[in-house]
């Protein structure tokens, strides 16, 4: 059968249909990109390929603004990894010079908190005494805090070398700055942290009465998550992480979409965006939502080779009932393909034995060889070849198969050998003393 007509079979079994990414290397028609608008960069990335989909200024030097707090969450989670639970007594220092948005009521000093609660209150709430109280819990100091910050930013583990930041909260400084890849490598680390993947997502947490104040309902001020701040932008798929702005920096949103309907994870960032009061437009959220319809209507996700598809076949010896044994995917294959790709022209699977052919007994899913599909020079899915079931053994054919490789073996040749030496030997032997008595005679 001709690849081309597998390849058919394959699509014909395909069940999923979902966001996905174009393939590297791939030279055909790629869809026209979002049309983003009055902000100064932009990014969209997918977690599933770990590839980027699309970027606008994406290592333009820009202002973080609330984006800051991610990193500033990062670092206090990783100094209190195991205990959220630690108690922290606000001081008159660590408020000394908070400005900017703050818990409701305030912090005060003498408070008892917790770190958790600190996490939700700069994670959630925004609020600059949290971050700040975190910074001093953590690290003795803001100073402190912020190398570390810095550090952390350009470590291995993120590679976020373009961004320097000099406070925790977002509070504008001209020489804080990062770029909208920074920002996405960021969002990425701290969505790769389950609690604090946890706490952005959250529409409203509940802090507990503490010894200084009632408790305090702390709703998240990211309009995809939460609608009590700004209405218009909620988005079910939403899952955190990030959302603010300062006057100088505009208004900067990080947000990470799972559709789950399809599984695709989606990370957008959208850095200095405006704001336009007449008509009610946020540009932070607004681009953000063009990028994911965007990358919505031009990728899908196509499995073309199905575990429940048979796609070739390898002798079998010793079976008095078959002589070839049915081979399938140990796994679905599932591409991620944009949507100008034509499937059945654009794909082409190859096939690699291990053996040329196998000698019963055979058992269902053994694995025989590979099965890839490649997008012009790309490889985009693989999986074993395995046997479709059991195969058993003919013990005669087996018996004389024994004895068919006893006869070929060296040591049944040399005893022919030796046995015909020997009968040789002695019919001559036995001629030769006939001989003798002849004479005699």
């Amino acid at each position: 059968m001709k690849l081309s007509k597998f390849v058919s079979l394959f699509l014909a079994a395909a069940m999923l249909v979902i966001p996905v990414l174009a393939a590297d290397g791939y030279d055909g028609e790629i869809p026209a990109e979002p049309q983003i608008e009055r902000c100064h960069a932009a990014y969209l990335y997918c977690f599933e390929n770990d590839r980027t989909l699309f970027e606008y200024n994406a290592d333009l030097e820009v202002f973080p603004t609330s984006t800051v707090k991610l990193m500033t969450g990062i670092v206090a989670a990783r100094r209190f990894e195991g205990r959220f639970d630690e108690r922290i007594t606000v001081t008159a220092e660590m408020l000394a010079n908070v400005t900017g948005n703050k818990l409701s009521p305030e912090l005060v000093e003498g408070e008892v908190v917790t770190v958790e609660d600190m996490l939700y209150g700069t994670l959630v709430g925004g609020a600059n005494d949290a971050a700040t109280v975190l910074a001093y819990a953590a690290c003795g100091s803001v100073s402190a805090f912020v190398d570390e910050m810095n550090k952390t930013a350009g470590s291995s583990d993120i590679g976020a070398r373009s961004t320097r930041y000099t406070n925790p909260t977002g509070m504008h400084s001209d020489a804080m700055t990062t770029t909208a890849r920074d920002t996405a490598a960021i969002a990425k680390y701290l969505m790769g942290n389950k609690e604090l993947a946890r706490i952005v997502q959250t529409p409203k947490y509940v802090m507990e009465e503490t010894n200084k104040q009632s408790f305090r309902n702390i709703y998240n001020r990211n309009a995809a998550i939460s609608k009590y701040f700004t209405s218009g932008y909620y988005d079910e798929r939403a899952i955190g992480a990030n959302a603010g702005g300062t006057p100088v920096g505009g208004y900067c949103v990080v947000e990470v979409y799972r559709d789950q309907q399809s599984g695709a994870t989606y990370l957008a960032v959208v850095m200095g965006a405006d704001e336009d009061d007449q008509q009610k437009k946020m540009y932070s959220y607004e681009n953000a939502r063009e990028m994911m319809k965007w990358a919505f209507a031009s990728y899908a996700y196509v499995s073309v080779l199905s575990e429940d598809r048979v796609v070739d076949e390898i002798p079998v010896t010793l079976s008095s009932t078959v002589d070839f044994v049915s081979l399938r995917p140990a796994k679905t294959v599932q591409v991620f393909l944009p949507t100008s790709v034509d499937p059945e022209k654009d794909l082409e699977l190859h096939f690699t034995k291990l053996v040329e052919k196998l000698t019963a007994p055979v058992t269902a899913g053994q694995v025989v060889g590979t099965v890839t599909v490649t997008l012009g020079d790309d490889i985009v899915g693989t999986a074993d070849l395995v046997t479709t079931g059991d195969v058993d053994r003919s013990e005669f054919l087996h018996v004389l198969s024994q004895i068919e490789e006893f006869t070929k073996s060296k040591f049944f040749i040399a005893t022919l050998v030796s046995a015909i030496v020997l009968s040789l030997a002695y019919v001559f032997g036995k001629a030769f003393i006939r001989g003798r008595r002849n004479k005699r005679l």
